[in-house]
């Protein structure tokens, strides 16, 4: 069983992709990694196929046309075979510790079928250049440590929710019937707010899984 398939959609990714799938490879059998090669005309492909070769009950490539971010997210959730989904682009990566966090609390929530449908993570913003870091934190928002709806949730005019910071259970955003349009920057809004009508079982970790680089 894999408990959360990680889609990575990858453009002329081959400067950073590697990166992003070893930060996610301590996973190790728990987890899917789904490197879809978005018409990238650089190395990618040859890359994401060497590290399929090399982690095949981990890693699977889909190479197709260029579609865009939204077309490749699309294409992830299309091939995942994890109970849960969450993306990670090609030049961001996630904390080892915080990943274990997460797959711990995912292996209980599958175990007590405790109906989870959205788990909710702080990100940081990897800035160059800049010395200290911002990170999102939702524990002034939410309750932490415990399943909760959307009744517990209370959000301040700086808080929000990015596709940095959610991960759904893939049967939501399968029944949302979410698809995300082609050739179009930042879908992430789309992402995160079309599938929440069918979210009903919430839980907010407080460890910082997903670096955002900028």
């Amino acid at each position: 069983m894999k408990y959360i398939s990680f889609a990575i959609p990858c453009y002329n990714s081959q400067d950073y992709m590697a990166h992003a799938i070893e930060s996610i490879l301590p996973g190790g059998e728990d987890i899917e990694i789904i490197i879809v090669n978005d018409g990238s005309k650089d190395r990618t492909s040859e890359i994401a196929h060497e590290y399929m070769e090399k982690y095949p009950t981990i890693i699977k490539v889909v190479d197709k046309e260029n579609g865009g971010h939204g077309e490749a997210v699309n294409t992830g959730i299309k091939n995942a075979t994890g109970l849960y989904f969450k993306v990670v682009d090609s030049d961001d990566c996630l904390g080892k510790n915080a990943l274990k966090q997460v797959l711990d609390l995912l292996e209980k929530m599958v175990e007590e079928d405790a109906g989870l449908d959205m788990l909710i993570t702080d990100f940081l913003y990897d800035k160059v250049g800049q010395k200290h870091k911002k990170v999102m934190r939702y524990k002034r928002s939410m309750p932490v440590g415990k399943m909760f709806t959307w009744d517990d949730v209370k959000f301040g005019k700086s808080q929000y929710l990015l596709m940095h910071s959610v991960i759904y259970r893939t049967k939501v955003l399968r029944e949302s019937g979410m698809v995300l349009p082609k050739h179009t920057f930042y879908v992430d809004n789309i992402y995160v707010f079309q599938p929440l009508p069918y979210v009903k079982n919430i839980y907010y970790l407080d460890v910082v899984l997903y670096k955002y680089f900028i």
